[in-house]
């Protein structure tokens, strides 16, 4: 069996997928989230004219002549208006955020003023109409689409969303994902493992990129190298939209996941992608659930993870959000690369340019968290790519996760 490229196998990963259905959620549990559809703006902002600062008021046409004596008739604070009316000569003392009254038409600040017994106040300075007033609407409208669909919630948005006087918001569903990890050699943290077991690391680091970009991982816990456990471990994962394996999907005596796959009705799409780390990547449909069946290196499957799973997760929820890579330039030469696309952890850094300088750890190797914890990218080598010499732009995937 050829390998397959790495697009050719996203483009089969992501090929008929549509973003789930929507939920209505509180906008206190909406952080991350995507919008199903366009968010309007069930109210003005702001509502009425509101005084943009501290002090008095006016009529300006009161205040064209300087020094002007004014008859202080009341004040109004923040969520508390003025209900008479400012005539001529008069003035109301008014705090940020407060409605203008009716009759005026400019605010002087306070700073531009001296008070003249109990009543009364001292313009020391003119004002022109509309002077540190903020008019209905001044920054959006009653009916105004303000966030489309499939904008992504942060907290920018969210503050928006509740000035546009939403309580709840449809978003997307999550996908749910399920997680089986295989193998007789691995055991949860925090066990005490023989020597001849590891602690197994990839569910937890999988489902937190899983959480981070939009999906709800499901574990199912670690299954021995039995085919009819992992094939009841399938079973259970038949309501989730996507099922993630991990481990055992190499060519190994003991490599039984993609049998117990397809004894449990999943159509295997493609095996074995042109890349490193991450070539035994599987993949298959079950109905409409998408099925991952990952490498068990740690980086390797992470790996694979950013580069299939997340991008699957963000067109499930619709989000828009680009993966892909940005320019950079290499701080040490590289060697020609091989048939498959090479994926090379390495350390960013802004050089005296402004330019993102990517520098390559000295070893590559699967297995290394170190060294993936320590990388802040993945620099991209396509196949059969030349020797490349330092200060060469190459393209990098950055590890946000």
């Amino acid at each position: 069996m050829s390998l397959l490229p790495v697009d050719d196998a996203l483009a089969q990963i992501l090929k008929g997928v549509k973003p789930l259905g929507a939920v209505d959620v509180p906008l206190s549990n909406a952080h991350g989230r995507v919008l199903s559809g366009p968010l309007k703006a069930q109210r003005a902002q702001p509502p009425f004219a509101a005084s943009a600062m501290d002090g008095y008021a006016v009529r300006a046409a009161d205040i064209a002549e300087i020094p002007a004596t004014l008859k202080v008739i009341g004040e109004a604070p923040a969520g508390h208006g003025f209900s008479g009316r400012v005539g001529k000569g008069k003035a109301v003392r008014i705090f940020t955020g407060a409605p203008m009254p009716r009759g005026a038409d400019t605010v002087v600040i306070q700073e531009n003023t001296e008070t003249s017994g109990k009543d009364a106040v001292i313009v020391l300075e003119s004002s022109t109409p509309g002077s540190f007033v903020r008019h209905a609407g001044l920054d959006f409208k009653k009916g105004e689409t303000l966030l489309p669909r499939h904008t992504v919630l942060g907290a920018r948005q969210i503050g928006l969303a509740a000035a546009m006087n939403h309580a709840r918001v449809p978003v997307v569903r999550r996908p749910s994902v399920a997680l089986l990890a295989t193998g007789d050699e691995l055991v949860e943290p925090g066990s005490n493992p023989r020597d001849d077991q590891i602690i197994s690391s990839n569910a937890l680091a999988i489902a937190a990129m899983i959480t981070r970009h939009g999906g709800e991982p499901v574990d199912l816990g670690i299954i021995p190298d039995k085919t009819a456990r992992i094939e009841k471990a399938i079973e259970r994962a038949a309501g989730s939209d996507i099922l993630v394996t991990i481990g055992g999907a190499s060519v190994g005596d003991h490599d039984l996941v993609q049998a117990a796959m397809e004894k449990s009705g999943i159509k295997i799409g493609f095996w074995k992608i042109a890349m490193r780390p991450g070539k035994p990547l599987m993949f298959g449909k079950r109905g409409d659930q998408r099925v991952i069946g990952l490498p068990g290196n740690p980086v390797s499957a992470m790996v694979c993870t950013r580069l299939f799973i997340l991008p699957l997760i963000a067109k499930m929820t619709g989000d828009t959000r680009s993966f892909d890579p940005v320019a950079a330039v290499l701080d040490t030469g590289m060697a020609r690369n091989d048939q498959r696309q090479d994926y090379i952890r390495a350390t960013l850094a802004r050089g005296d340019k402004g330019q993102l300088v990517a520098t390559p750890f000295p070893r590559q190797d699967s297995s290394m968290q170190r060294v993936f914890a320590e990388a802040d990218c993945l620099v991209i080598r396509p196949p059969h790519a030349p020797a490349a010499k330092a200060g060469e732009q190459v393209q990098v995937l950055l590890l946000d996760f």
